[in-house]
Formats: C-alpha cells, sequence, structure tokens
C-alpha cells in the first residue's frame, strides 16, 4: 500500500465523521445563535462528555451501547435543567450555561483525579480523535444524523423548547465522541456567524459549503504537515467563516428594516396651534379672533 492510499484510508472515515456533524450542527447553530445561548453547546458537551467519563470508570465499553445511553443520559438531564432554567430565569440564562459547563468540566476533573490515563482522557474528549473513528461510532452518529435531519426539516415547527434542548442533547452525545468539544463547538458557531449577514435564504447552503470545506482543508493540510487536525480544522474553518462574513454585505435584518420604513406611509402634517385665539375665561381680553366666525359676532 503506497503513502497516499495509506493516508486516505485515514481521512475517509473522519471526512464522514466531519460531514455527520455538519448535517446537524450547521442548522442547530442558526438556531443557536437566534436564541442568544451561544455556549449552549459546549455545556451540554461537556455533561455528555462527563457521562462518558463516568461510564467509561464504572466498567462500560468506551464505543459500546452502554455507554452511549450513559452519556446521552446526562446530556438530557442537562438539556431538561436548561429548559427548567429557561422557564425560570430567562434574564440569567447565559450565565447559567456557563455555571453547568464549569461544574460538568471540574466534575471530569474529580473522577479522572486518581487515573493514570485521565490526561490523556480529557485530552481526547476536548480536541477529539477525528482520525481514529471506528466504524460503529460512524453508524451510531448516521444514525443520530438520520432521525435529526427527519425530525429538523420536517417537525421543526412542532419540536417546542423541550423538544429542541432534547433533540439538541442527542445530536450532542454522538458528535463530541465523534469529533470532541472544540469541533463541536466551531462547526455549530461559526457558520452560523459568519453567514448572518446573508439573506435568509443563502445561509444554511452557505453554512454547509463553509463548514465542509474547512474538514477538507483542516484534514488535508494536518496531513501533509503532520498536525493534528481537529486544531487545524477549527483554524480552517475561523479562517474560511472570516472570509466568508466579510463577503455579506447585506445584513437581512436591516433589509427588513429599510423595506418596512419605506412601505410605511408617513403621517399627515399637523397643522399649527392657533396662537391668536383669546382665552375665554379673561373678560378683560377685547382682541379679536382671527376666525371668521368669531369676529363676525364682535360686530355691532
Amino acid at each position: 500500500m503506497s503513502n497516499v492510499e495509506a493516508e486516505l484510508s485515514i481521512l475517509w472515515p473522519a471526512l464522514v465523521a466531519g460531514i455527520l456533524v455538519v448535517l446537524s450542527h450547521v442548522p442547530l447553530g442558526q438556531q443557536v445563535l437566534s436564541r442568544g445561548i451561544v455556549f449552549i453547546d459546549l455545556a451540554i458537551a461537556q455533561v455528555a462528555g462527563l457521562g462518558v467519563i463516568a461510564a467509561h470508570t464504572f466498567g462500560l465499553a468506551a464505543g459500546g451501547w452502554s455507554a452511549q445511553v450513559a452519556a446521552a443520559a446526562a446530556a438530557l438531564a442537562g438539556a431538561l435543567l436548561l429548559t427548567w432554567t429557561e422557564h425560570k430565569r430567562p434574564e440569567v440564562q447565559e450565565a447559567l450555561i456557563g455555571i453547568l459547563f464549569v461544574l460538568a468540566s471540574t466534575a471530569q476533573i474529580l473522577i479522572l483525579a486518581n487515573d493514570p490515563h485521565g490526561g490523556e482522557d480529557l485530552k481526547d474528549l476536548l480536541a477529539g480523535q477525528i482520525l481514529w473513528v471506528t466504524p460503529q461510532q460512524l453508524l451510531h452518529g448516521a444514525l443520530v444524523t438520520l432521525v435529526f435531519l427527519l425530525a429538523w426539516f420536517r417537525f421543526r415547527m412542532h419540536l417546542g423548547r423541550v423538544g429542541f434542548y432534547i433533540i439538541f442533547a442527542l445530536v450532542v452525545t454522538i458528535s463530541v465522541q465523534l469529533v470532541g468539544v472544540y469541533l463541536v463547538f466551531t462547526t455549530l458557531i461559526v457558520p452560523a456567524v459568519a453567514t448572518y449577514r446573508y439573506p435568509e435564504r443563502r445561509q444554511l447552503p452557505l453554512g454547509y459549503l463553509l463548514a465542509l470545506a474547512s474538514y477538507v482543508i483542516g484534514l488535508v493540510l494536518s496531513a501533509v504537515f503532520d498536525l493534528p487536525s481537529s486544531p487545524v480544522i477549527v483554524w480552517a474553518m475561523a479562517l474560511v467563516g472570516l472570509s466568508v462574513h466579510f463577503g455579506g454585505r447585506h445584513s437581512p435584518q436591516s433589509d427588513g428594516a429599510l423595506g418596512a420604513a419605506s412601505t410605511t406611509p408617513s403621517p399627515p402634517p399637523v397643522p399649527p396651534r392657533n396662537q391668536t385665539t383669546p382665552r375665554m375665561s379673561d373678560p378683560g381680553n377685547t382682541r379679536a379672533d382671527s376666525s371668521p366666525g368669531i369676529a363676525a359676532d364682535n360686530l355691532p
């Protein structure tokens, strides 16, 4: 087997994993950005990672269904908690998301404190091991992505707040094990931020193209220069997203506001108030009013 074939045999599963993450996270990212809960992805990803680490600590196989159930249960618990806080304390929802992120992150450190490989496990969780995804992980990811695409593009309007958080938690549970926390957050937020100034009908296609191109560029560069794939993909997506962002010159919000302003008729001018009308309560005021009717009454 030549070097090129060996590289391709490693890169194509990583590219498939990236495609699965892109298909679900680009539309989710647009929704997250519009809701103003940008850091929810980091929090739910860390909670899902906490479930994976806890399952591994209790002896469950990392790639098995039992570990997936543990990770999904943890992520769902975090998602339902955030659903409750969004209803009860909406004014501090972003701060509560940050607190959940910190608690989940420190809980991971505490669980792995006495594990000699704990540092490596945390690194894998954050940066991911996209080059070493297994066929079983890809199968899990494909099934969850298929369910997501069906639910999102057919029944999105009926999901509601609880449904959104549940489907978000399930998707992040799988994606964080495929590509790591950093790439999950980058794929969620960068395409949404890069395309929000474009017309709404172009945002999703542009986001998909941006993210897919970034994964291809990052994987190729990491193979050519022998660099870690996940950080290279993150930087590639950031740079591509920056160029796409500055290419969008018209904000749909501003266009809508301008259109509304141009079609709204201006109110009729208010006639000036008559300054010479006498006060009727002043008996000493004998100045004639400018109104013809009053002037006629004053005639002898």
